[in-house]
């Protein structure tokens, strides 16, 4: 297993993000800015599933 794996420890900065998300509340489709969240002082996890396209 020599691949290359590049990623983020905890504490280091993440890099600018828009990413389109879906709120099961709202049953509609919206859009979440990394850096509007850190400006508002927001705690933010990251959880990424690459194994295919459905919802977790």
């Amino acid at each position: 297993m020599d691949e290359h794996v590049c990623g983020l420890r905890v504490g280091q900065s993440v890099p600018d993000l828009k990413i389109e998300t879906f709120d099961p509340v709202k049953a509609d489709f919206g859009e979440v800015d990394i850096a509007a969240l850190g400006k508002a002082g927001k705690w933010t996890v990251l959880f990424f599933y690459p194994a295919d396209f459905t919802f977790v």
